[in-house]
């Protein structure tokens, strides 16, 4: 017993020293924001500011397009996350309840897709979009985003495991598959629907490479894409850099602290169709 404690102990620091080594960047990025460039600048180092500012969000806030870039984010991410659950889920359905020639063809491609990395793609996606016109544009971000083969296998997973009896039931009173999918199989996966939903929005929230080579118009930028236009005609304002960042980041924090076991139970979901 007595071991056992002394090694618990130990785990518990170690995890603690782990935990403030990964805080510790977070921190410093928060504390600099609220510092005098002229502080953050000098050589001695400080870990509380001297005058605390809040000149450098001021600067963000007023002097950048960081509204229309939290707008475009908003409007992309949700875009995202709204027509990628409704083609996975009704993707998933349709493989998991109906019988239809080329099935398991269209299955194993989606389970294919896994060995094919998005970033391959980005040279297809971008020749696609330009020809058709859409760079530059919220459909142009959007479009290409919608890949996402692991909720169509998170939700097919769930369909399966729903017992035959309500299909069958509902089939008896000529009940159409659109109401069979909208009334029962749907509502029975709302949790699993929310947390797919979180991880999804944030995914697309923080994706910065596809946003950075479909947008070059400052007022169309994500909020990821438009916080790299914060500079200064004197050189970089490492105050003011690090203040758009914090403010770039966060709505994403305050989702993930609001749903912390959504997010959980879709990264357990994620890494077990993975595995």
């Amino acid at each position: 017993m007595k071991a056992l404690d002394v090694g618990g102990l130990i785990l518990t620091l170690v995890t603690v020293v782990f935990a403030l080594l990964w805080a510790f960047p977070l921190y410093w990025g928060i504390i600099t924001s609220l510092k005098p460039e002229s502080q953050v600048i000098a050589k001695t180092v400080e870990f509380l500011p001297r005058t605390w500012t809040i000149e450098a969000y001021w600067h963000v806030l007023v002097n950048t397009m960081i509204g229309r870039w939290y707008l475009n984010s908003l409007v992309t991410s949700l875009a995202v996350t709204i027509l990628t659950l409704m083609i996975s889920a009704t993707t998933a359905y349709a493989l998991s309840q109906l019988r239809f020639p080329g099935r398991n063809l269209i299955w194993y491609m989606i389970l294919a897709s896994f060995m094919v990395p998005i970033a391959a793609l980005i040279v297809n996606h971008f020749i696609l979009m330009a020809q058709f016109g859409l760079i530059n544009t919220w459909l142009g971000v959007v479009f290409p985003q919608l890949i996402h083969p692991v909720v169509i296998i998170v939700y097919k997973n769930f369909f399966d495991s729903v017992p035959k009896e309500f299909r069958e039931a509902a089939k008896m009173d000529s009940a159409s598959e659109w109401r069979i999918f909208s009334r029962i199989y749907l509502p029975m996966n709302w949790g699993v629907t929310t947390a797919l939903a979180i991880v999804t929005f944030i995914g697309a929230w923080n994706n910065f490479l596809w946003p950075f080579l479909a947008v070059s118009r400052p007022e169309m930028m994500n909020v990821a894409v438009g916080i790299t236009q914060v500079n200064d005609a004197f050189g970089v304002q490492y105050a003011r850099e690090l203040a758009a960042a914090i403010l770039a980041a966060l709505l994403v924090a305050v989702l993930y602290l609001i749903f912390q076991r959504r997010v959980t139970q879709a990264i357990m979901l994620s890494a077990g169709v993975k595995g």
